[in-house]
């Protein structure tokens, strides 16, 4: 293996856009190689971005041996096809959340790349960034108590729905949930510290997939978290955190600016309030996945987050999209 892992990018979909600087940035890692379905269509976007070689087919960049990893930026309805064949290749992949469609899928594609001795990991941004550790370090604290109930939004405005987006079509794996509601549902369970016994969900559907969706996880001891994510609000990633003693509130999540602050909150009195504001480093959450994904290569050990984590996250996802087909609460 040379000195950076040499990557390639399976598609030219346009979510490789808010990677491509990353991995220019990012000390471990270059980019090599880039695949399409359509080699002028490969060699005129791997020349627009300074990508050295392009390929016609994902068959032919997995077949070139100096290529350690692949990113796969297909739709979701392909992503268990391709990092199964990927890690049949002897690829290290890093895939676009969420992992697959489905949570059988996922248990299944979990095992079959530890098998093929591959690394593996969803692309889940967030939990790399330095403001994600500072606000478990702020809970394992205990200043605000005991973790009873987190509450969290993910939601842009998809203008018109239009039918063409793959977000909007059911054969691709459209639909809110999966698209921003992984994003919820994942961070329900890491802050909650662990999974939820029963979900409820309610959801508006065009075109077949689910464009809005709200519901409230049910968790051991009476505990309780709600969500809403989709495409038919305004741009919303917040996440809060309520203890038993104080509340943590985090704008931008999953995109953090700059600052990259979140609150601690303290009731003082009946109605009292006292804020405090925490900033942590404006890193590159992308390069810091990027650089963990490496290290879990180059030191052969599982990656951070441990790709069981998607597997949880899709359960949880098989039981909202259930109970929101059926109009009942879902045991997980």
């Amino acid at each position: 293996m040379a000195d950076k892992l040499r990557w390639g990018i399976l598609s030219t979909a346009k979510i490789n856009d808010r990677l491509l600087p990353a991995f220019a940035k990012s000390t471990t890692a270059d980019v090599v190689a880039v695949a399409s379905r359509d080699l002028a269509k490969a060699k005129e976007y791997a020349a627009a971005r300074s990508i050295p070689t392009a390929y016609g087919s994902y068959e032919s960049l997995l077949a070139d041996r100096q290529i350690d990893a692949v990113y796969i930026s297909l739709p979701n309805a392909l992503h268990d096809e391709w990092t199964r064949k990927a890690a049949d290749a002897g690829k290290h992949v890093l895939c676009e959340k969420p992992l697959t469609v489905n949570a059988a899928e996922s248990e299944s594609l979990v095992a079959h790349c530890r098998g093929r001795g591959v690394r593996l990991m969803d692309g889940h941004m967030w939990p790399h960034h330095p403001r994600t550790a500072k606000i478990r370090e702020t809970i394992a604290s205990g200043i605000i108590g005991e973790v009873e109930k987190v509450v969290a939004a993910f939601t842009f405005n998809l203008d018109g729905l239009p039918t063409g987006n793959i977000r909007m079509q059911p054969q691709a794996g459209g639909g809110g949930l999966l698209d921003v509601g992984c994003y919820t549902t994942y961070a329900i369970r890491w802050w909650m510290g662990s999974e939820p016994l029963r979900v409820y969900a309610a959801a508006h559907y065009v075109n077949g997939v689910d464009v809005a969706m709200s519901g409230v996880m049910t968790f051991a001891h009476g505990r309780t978290a709600t969500f809403d994510c989709g495409f038919t609000h305004p741009l919303r990633t917040h996440v809060e955190i309520v203890g038993t003693t104080g509340t943590i509130r985090v704008p931008n999540l999953w995109i953090p600016d700059a600052h990259a602050s979140f609150e601690i909150l303290r009731q003082e009195g009946d109605f009292g309030l006292r804020t405090e504001v925490v900033t942590t480093p404006g890193e590159d959450q992308i390069v810091h996945m990027i650089d963990d994904f490496a290290a879990a290569v180059r030191e052969k050990h599982e990656c951070y987050p441990n790709p069981d984590e998607a597997v949880r996250t899709a359960r949880v996802m098989d039981a909202l999209a259930k109970s929101a087909r059926d109009g009942v609460e879902v045991r997980v």
